[in-house]
């Protein structure tokens, strides 16, 4: 009765109300922590077996090739990106050879001669994993070629060790630099430094699905689409204009050469779902290595 009177009763069911309601927050909470760590295991667990599926590919294509011509085929296909490409990487920095034993390339057009003889009938896997980095030795117990994110100036040496420069294949740790995802409807751009993403401004444009669903004439709905995707990109380009440098643009392969003179590189993506999302799955993408063994 009294403490009806002094109302403690009330404040009491507010606390047992107030706790419970903290409860259930702490068990959204852990479930969230669960499906975000279930969600990064199924994302280690599909590119674990892509690499395992090119493995295959590239296996059958060499039965095929073996079966029908004489032509040498990729030995192995990989992708890399995080701890597994900082491993590479090691593995390679690590090689020491004798005196210009160790040969260093960057191919993204036609195969210097050196390297094309150095690797005969092999030479024509370099243009088909291009453009690359290559690294091969003298003996041969190195062969590879790796498609970097930012690939240099072409360049072909040798020396006792192989070139590996880290800015290739991955920003430094405080490197400040912006990517954005252009698609024909969507927009997402990420300010970073180094791998932590420090701002983020996404947007969708109303634009048309690709086919017309009746009401318009073919002609009159491809030019309304087009005029649709016109007025996005321009407003893409206004968006991108305080962006810091540099800035690499990846996106659908329709409209991402349309910011060429802007970006310092530009990489086609295949990467959907909301704005924030897609620009997370582009980002590991466009920071992904291609390896090739041959």
């Amino acid at each position: 009765m009294l403490d009806r009177l002094l109302g403690r009763e009330e404040l009491r069911e507010r606390v047992a109300s107030l706790e419970e309601e903290n409860r259930h927050l702490e068990r959204q909470l852990e479930a969230e922590q669960r499906r975000r760590s279930d969600a990064v295991t199924d994302r280690q667990d599909a590119e674990e077996r892509v690499n395992r599926l090119e493995d295959r590919i590239a296996g059958m294509e060499g039965e095929d090739h073996t079966e029908t011509t004489a032509d040498p085929t990729f030995g192995r296909r990989e992708r890399l990106r995080g701890s597994r490409r900082d491993t590479v990487l090691d593995r390679l920095d690590s090689v020491r050879t004798d005196r210009e034993g160790a040969l260093s390339a960057m191919v993204d057009g036609e195969t210097p001669d050196t390297l094309a003889d150095l690797l005969g009938d092999r030479a024509g896997l370099v243009s088909r994993a291009r453009p690359c980095l290559v690294y091969v030795d003298d003996a041969e117990l190195v062969s590879v070629a790796l498609a970097p994110p930012r690939p240099p100036e072409a360049f072909c040496e040798w020396d006792d060790s192989f070139r590996v420069d880290r800015s290739w294949f991955a920003p430094g740790d405080d490197e400040e630099h912006a990517l954005a995802l252009v698609r024909s409807d969507t927009f997402a751009l990420g300010v970073y430094e180094g791998t932590e993403r420090v701002s983020f401004e996404g947007f969708e444009s109303d634009v048309k699905e690709q086919h017309s669903k009746g009401g318009f004439s073919q002609g009159r709905f491809e030019r309304i689409r087009d005029g649709q995707i016109a007025d996005h990109l321009e407003r893409c380009t206004q968006a991108l204009a305080d962006a810091p440098d540099p800035l690499y643009v990846v996106g659908e392969r329709t409209v991402v050469g349309e910011f060429e003179d802007r970006a310092a590189a530009t990489r086609s993506v295949d990467a959907t779902g909301d704005t924030e999302a897609a620009l997370d799955e582009a980002t590991r993408e466009f920071w992904t290595t291609r390896l090739s063994t041959f």
